[in-house]
């Protein structure tokens, strides 16, 4: 009698084959329908940032307070000071003269080693009477109280020096950078220079003592005969609308800075003599700096443009050019439209008479010539073409341009709000089914196994019975 045969088989690999193949076309489904997905996530990552670039890059240009035209200021002595102007400030020429500047307050003191207790008080006040010799600050709470005890004796010999106390003060709390101390020893003697932070006649330093057990001879040390002043801190004034150094308006503050003319800073740092003429600030057009606001939203215009060219490109099998994650989205397609029709005027100044020119494929030129010659003939015709991209009242092609994108762009509610959120749920969607069908996966694996566990076994069953029937005839025929 013959044996049995059957093909042979492994049950483990012969289940998984069986198993793979019932949940293959699903399998194909959830996982191309995953990549798209994943391809979709990243596209409008892509997106929003190419958008967020672009309105940020609006508003700096043509935002709240802003202009594509550029202001220059100058002073006509930059040895005495300097200015700065912001693109609303209006032209025009002003005379300044600069009586005082500010300055910050420093004084010295000579100290020897001093004994624990008490504390060493600063206090930053003006003068209560400037002609009073020696003079006393107004009635005020000392700032800055620092502690002369053991913590301060860095050396550990048991006497605070003046380079312990500079430390000190420098360390406390409650100074926070109000005054600054150091040590400058002049024919031996060491003096304590204590200097304060911030200009104006406000920030005039005092040294004083408090507390029983404060050594006497510091007491005596800071006292306000012994206070000598290296820099007087003093309070900045300014004339505008001089004609000399004795008429015009007179402005006081602890700052060199002054903004009393709208959109100008002007910023002084050295005092005229009163014989000298007033300054003459003058406030005019920045043509390089106009052109290089163009320049800038030329530039992110045609970022955001070839970002999202990208975006919908068809693609070219020939050159094996992938297409891109919206090729076939008309709502993207729509928006990559609406980007080039938005730059078209409906008035009577277009972008291209103002240099900025647009190629067939829709990006952007800027001929700085063509735009110096207009800004000469209209120079307030850019900001009414470009507009204000602020969402409070958008106007011109700024306006519409950050109007339309942020129905994309909003957080809230926008275009690439609402796309997110529906991967997201289909992802978590297919995550699901994932699941389930990984279980399916399981459950075929299991019972094919089984079943070809058993065939396996039957089969070895069967042949062994069958070696025994061929053992036993065998034997009755050699007997």
């Amino acid at each position: 009698m013959s044996s049995i045969t059957a093909p042979t088989y492994d049950p483990t690999s012969t289940a998984q084959a069986l198993a793979q193949k019932s949940t293959a076309g699903v399998q194909q489904q959830i996982t191309d329908q995953t990549s798209a997905a994943t391809a979709t996530t990243k596209a409008l990552s892509a997106l929003s940032s190419a958008l967020s670039a672009f309105q940020s890059s609006l508003a700096s240009l043509t935002g709240i307070g802003k202009s594509m035209l550029a202001q220059s200021a100058t002073v006509s002595n930059t040895a005495i000071g300097s200015a700065t102007a912001k693109p609303t400030a209006a032209a025009g020429s002003y005379n300044v003269f600069v009586k005082q500047i500010a300055t910050a307050g420093q004084v010295s003191y000579g100290l020897g080693s001093t004994a624990y207790g008490g504390q060493l008080t600063i206090t930053l006040a003006p003068p209560a009477s400037p002609s009073t010799n020696p003079p006393s600050p107004v009635a005020t709470t000392p700032q800055i109280s620092v502690n002369l005890d053991a913590t301060a004796d860095t050396d550990g010999d048991g006497a605070l020096s003046v380079r312990e106390i500079a430390a000190a003060i420098n360390r406390e709390p409650t100074n926070a950078g109000q005054v600054s101390a150091g040590v400058v020893t002049l024919n031996g003697v060491a003096q304590l220079v204590v200097t304060s932070k911030n200009t104006g006649a406000a920030n005039d330093i005092w040294l004083g003592t408090a507390g029983a057990t404060v050594d006497p001879s510091l007491t005596t040390s800071v006292g306000l005969s012994k206070r000598v002043v290296t820099t007087q801190a003093q309070d900045a004034v300014v004339l505008f609308n001089a004609t000399d150094s004795s008429t015009g308006t007179a402005v006081t503050q602890a700052s060199n800075t002054f903004t009393n003319i709208d959109g100008v800073s002007l910023t002084v740092n050295q005092a005229q003599a009163s014989s000298d003429k007033p300054l003459t600030l003058t406030v005019a057009g920045n043509t390089s700096g106009t052109i290089s606001n163009v320049q800038a939203f030329v530039d992110a215009y045609n970022k955001l443009k070839t970002s999202v060219d990208g975006l919908v490109d068809a693609g070219d099998p020939s050159t094996k050019r992938a297409a891109g994650a919206f090729a076939h989205d008309a709502g993207v397609r729509a928006l990559q439209s609406r980007l080039v029709s938005m730059l078209r005027s409906t008035g009577t100044t277009s972008l291209a008479s103002y240099g900025i020119i647009a190629a067939r494929d829709g990006t952007l030129s800027l001929d700085s010539t063509r735009l110096t010659k207009q800004l000469a003939i209209n120079p307030t015709g850019l900001d009414d073409l470009i507009g204000s991209a602020s969402a409070s009242s958008p106007k011109g092609i700024a306006g519409a341009l950050n109007t339309y994108l942020d129905t994309w762009s909003n957080g809230a509610n926008g275009q690439i709000k609402q796309r997110t959120d529906a991967t997201t749920k289909l992802q978590s969607d297919l995550s699901k089914r994932q699941t389930t069908l990984d279980a399916q996966y399981d459950a075929a694996y299991q019972r094919y196994l089984k079943q070809f566990t058993e065939l396996q076994t039957l089969q070895s069953t069967m042949n062994s019975n069958v070696s025994m029937f061929n053992a036993l005839f065998s034997n009755d025929k050699s007997s």
